[in-house]
């Protein structure tokens, strides 16, 4: 905490790393600076500002649950104190303004913003809605339709867009605390005072309408969480009395914290921050360079992958056997970036200027000055030994050498080079410049100072990187197979694919199983069953989706998969083709089809994840449950409201999910050993842990 007086200006500055979290100790120093200010006969004036480039990141959410967290000044409490403050307020807003650090600027007399700055409620995003007057003064500050949209919506709003609204008084190009000392000083605020937010009315004489407007909004997009709704009611309660208002914000605030989906959401949070915590790594692990990159493969993944690297400002080497291929692969990367300059979200400069870092070549000769080299080419193991081979002959010492492979050995195909030390598995998720997830797969030789550089390429990538352990699929395939294998069976049990994917989107999952399948294809899924099978004597999955395949049914881009696309890959329709094919198979098996409920459904496909999970856990596979959690909130669309699977488990209790197990695995179709617990599952259930 910083206290100065300049002139007639006190200057409070705070500071707590990384964002400036409004802990206890932050609270308590700006309210001990206040309260200094407000004797001080020489201060006209107060500027409140953050230290470090930003002003808050909001309240610290590591209190929440202590006392710490209700300890004096509360959040409230220090915000009527500047409030309240006899002698005028001035916020100097940099960086980014987010939550309570925005609700104590708007506590505030007059606010003062670089121009660069981002302000915003994102509470929802926690399951939350702010709680410290942000639903009362932010709509008598902006209006109430942009009140709704950024408190709804979570979303952050450069000051640009709010300079001409009561939130921001002044938007300066330069300094916001030279330009908030300024406007302290300034003989406006001497004879001007500035409405306090709370006294301001809020005229909107539809205020009602907009409301219902949002919650109707609201039940057709987020109908699982209730932070938003909530938020709705809190602003319409801005309409009468102001501590009315603040009132129902603050009941609607603390109901929200019991809540299951606040509860998995803060999970979710904390538990992507705790992955990037790995053993064996620490800030004084060196990291090699990562100036230049080489792609190896330029079809679907290693487009993506090449877009992610020239999206981060590293130049690269894309290599591909023949021109065809690489001019496929070129076209790719183009038609991306053209995508994104005609919805507005790139300049054709800045497509240009990423385009001119890409180094298209038919030979890696001339790749061996790169610090990465990233394979994605075919998943055949055959195919990465020659790779691997060529990338150990060009490559210069100290090279980061990575496959995308999403099933195979990465000790195996280390084998393959002199230098095992430096090679690890950087398993994407298509399309890899969109998904956030990015799977570092430490091999048995894989050096601490290599693993530390790819974790730092994931951070320069903005993936969420979390580190797996060697086996077939790593953390995210491994228990996916076991979540597919029974969708299919549940088929040939008597449910239909567009069940299967209501129960599980009703659930929460972004698409269920076999919209998923049809939209990666389903050719790359068969050839990892035929590996599999060759691989693991005794694996038993169901036939029916190789007899798809064999109709040339391969999903979206053919067309058809699980689902007809008459009118594009956005709108499945059911298939009568499927339908005969699902007849057809069944009466060759002999299965009888039953009538299945959404819940056993739910629960199968959910408990499959679960039990595999709680195997890798035990295996070391995984370093912790949270990075389980993570990989599949980030990868495979599991609702974040939920928090992941193993933490959905606990919270169900994983007495009941292995009561459930067990009632499965009497279950005479399928695999008969599919079921048996996990004995981690089964400790943690029978003493009551977690």
């Amino acid at each position: 905490m910083s206290y100065r007086v300049e002139g007639a200006v006190a200057v409070i500055s705070f500071a707590n790393p990384p964002v400036n979290g409004l802990s206890h100790a932050v609270r308590a120093g700006i309210a001990t600076a206040v309260a200094r200010a407000q004797v001080d006969p020489s201060v006209r004036a107060v500027v409140l500002t953050g230290a470090g480039g930003l002003f808050s990141g909001g309240a610290d959410i590591r209190e929440f649950g202590t006392p710490a967290n209700t300890a004096e000044p509360t959040l409230r409490q220090l915000i009527d104190l500047v409030e309240t403050s006899a002698k005028p307020v001035v916020a100097a807003i940099v960086g980014t303004c987010l939550g309570g650090g925005l609700e104590l600027a708007m506590a505030a007399h007059y606010r003062v913003a670089s121009a660069g700055a981002r302000l915003g409620l994102p509470e929802v995003k926690l399951g939350l809605l702010p709680g410290a007057g942000g639903t009362q003064r932010l709509p008598r500050l902006v209006g109430v339709e942009r009140a709704l949209d950024m408190i709804v919506s979570g979303e952050l709003v450069p000051a640009t867009v709010l300079a001409h609204t009561g939130l921001l008084d002044l938007v300066v190009e330069g300094d916001a605390l030279a330009g908030a000392m300024d406007l302290a000083a300034s003989a406006q605020v001497r004879t001007n005072p500035s409405p306090k937010a709370r006294d301001i009315p809020l005229d909107q004489p539809n205020l009602a309408a907009l409301c219902e407007a949002a919650r109707t909004g609201l039940t057709k997009r987020r109908p699982l969480l209730p932070a938003p709704m909530r938020a709705v009611d809190a602003i319409e309660a801005a309409g009468g009395p102001f501590d009315e208002g603040l009132a129902v914000e603050r009941r609607a605030f603390l109901e929200l914290m019991e809540t299951p989906e606040s509860k998995g959401l803060r999970h979710a949070f904390f538990a992507e921050r705790a992955a990037g915590k790995v053993d064996g790594i620490t800030p004084a692990t060196p990291v090699r360079p990562l100036d230049q990159a080489a792609v190896i493969g330029a079809g679907t993944m290693g487009a993506g992958i090449a877009v992610a690297l020239l999206d981060a400002g590293i130049p690269l080497w894309l290599v591909e056997a023949d021109q065809a291929a690489l001019d496929r692969g070129l076209a790719r990367i183009a038609g991306i970036y053209d995508a994104q300059v005609k919805k507005a979200k790139l300049t054709a400069g800045e497509r240009d200027r990423r385009l001119a870092l890409l180094r298209p070549t038919l030979t890696y000769d001339d790749i061996g000055g790169a610090d990465v080299a990233i394979e994605a080419v075919f998943e055949s193991l055959e195919v990465k030994r020659e790779v691997f081979a060529a990338l150990d002959r060009v490559m210069k010492p100290g090279a980061v050498l990575a496959t995308n492979t999403s099933t195979l050995d990465v000790n195996a195909i280390a084998g393959f080079t002199r230098r095992p030390s430096d090679v690890l598995g950087l398993h994407f998720f298509s399309p890899a410049n969109v998904m956030r997830l990015l799977e570092v797969v430490r091999g048995r030789d894989t050096s601490p100072e290599v693993l530390a550089t790819a974790l730092r390429l994931g951070k320069a990538l903005r993936k969420v990187a979390v580190v797996s352990g060697v086996c077939d699929g790593f953390i995210g395939n491994r228990m996916l197979d076991g979540y597919v294998r029974q969708a299919w069976w549940l088929v040939e049990e008597g449910a239909t694919p567009q069940q299967i994917d209501g129960a599980m989107e009703a659930f929460g999952f972004a698409m269920g199983p076999f919209r998923v399948g049809d939209l990666v294809g389903h050719d790359v899924s068969m050839a990892i069953r035929r590996h599999r099978r060759a691989e693991r004597p005794g694996y038993l999955c169901s036939t029916l989706p190789d007899k798809l395949c064999e109709l040339g049914r391969l999903g979206q881009k053919t067309g058809g998969g699980w689902y007809d696309y008459p009118e594009g890959p956005r709108h499945p329709v059911p298939s009568v083709v499927v339908e005969e094919l699902v007849r057809a198979h069944r009466a060759e098996i002999g299965a009888a089809p039953r009538r299945i409920q959404d819940g056993e459904i739910v629960d199968r496909l959910v408990y499959a994840l679960v039990n595999e999970g709680a195997r890798i856990l035990e295996e070391g596979i995984a370093a912790r449950a949270s990075d389980i959690d993570v990989v599949y909130l980030t990868g495979y669309g599991f609702p974040r409201a939920r928090g992941g699977p193993m933490f959905y488990a606990d919270q169900v209790g994983l007495s009941r999910v292995l009561r459930r197990v067990l009632e499965f695995s009497g279950n005479p179709h399928g695999d008969p050993g599919f079921w048996t617990p996990a004995p981690l599952l089964e400790r943690l259930a029978k003493s009551g842990a977690t």
